[in-house]
């Protein structure tokens, strides 16, 4: 009788299964890598529209940091008709008021508060803004850097007071680093936005003319 043979190529063949097993996890994990790589380049694209070029250095706390990103993910860059006023005229129309006391809620040159300013400035030129710094934040294209700021652009600040709002001042700059505002100590004048108060303060600008000044 005789004896089976061994014959290692058969053997070979009897295990051959287990690589197909090992092709079909491979595919499997290549999938997955794929699908995990599409999700992060999601995220990254909407996080790009909510901070598009912006680096907003003083936001440094989770707290400002959720604010923020509430802020921008809420209804901003709204459009305003500036009926052909010019940067120019905004600036003269405000440094009218240089000297106002401050109140809270004040709009008038009795006496007028930091977004009361802001609002009456651009309500004597036929332009409608709300009388709340956070609001009015959300009119025009956002100027993240100082250094690219115009003259006739709003300007915007965080933890000038104690609020639950992001963003607390605001005011109009004017050109060579300064702004006029109202100082809730000085009334209405100008600041340079270099001061240390200020300057750790600074959010961003926006920019609702088209002729802005230059500096």
């Amino acid at each position: 009788m005789n004896q089976p043979t061994f014959n290692p190529r058969i053997a070979t063949t009897e295990k051959s299964p287990i690589f197909p097993l090992h092709t079909s996890y491979f595919k499997s994990l290549k999938f997955i890598i794929i699908l995990v790589a599409l999700n992060q380049l999601l995220n990254t694209s909407c996080s790009k529209e909510i901070y598009p070029k912006q680096s907003f250095l003083n936001i440094k706390n989770q707290t400002d940091k959720d604010k923020l990103k509430t802020f921008m993910e809420a209804s901003n860059k709204k459009m305003i008709d500036t009926h052909n006023t010019s940067a120019e005229e905004i600036i003269n129309t405000a440094q009218k008021y240089l000297g106002v006391p401050h109140c809270m809620g004040g709009t008038t040159m009795k006496c007028i508060d930091c977004s009361g300013l802001v609002m009456s400035v651009f309500a004597k030129h036929g332009i409608q803004l709300p009388h709340n710094s956070q609001e009015q934040a959300r009119y025009g294209k956002i100027i993240a850097r100082m250094d690219d700021l115009k003259a006739g652009d709003m300007v915007f600040f965080v933890r000038s007071y104690k609020t639950n709002s992001l963003i607390t001042h605001s005011g109009i700059y004017i050109g060579d680093s300064n702004f006029i505002h109202t100082s809730s100590s000085n009334g209405v004048s100008i600041t340079s936005l270099n001061s240390p108060w200020w300057n750790e303060k600074f959010i961003f600008g926006t920019r609702v003319f088209n002729n802005s000044l230059k500096e």
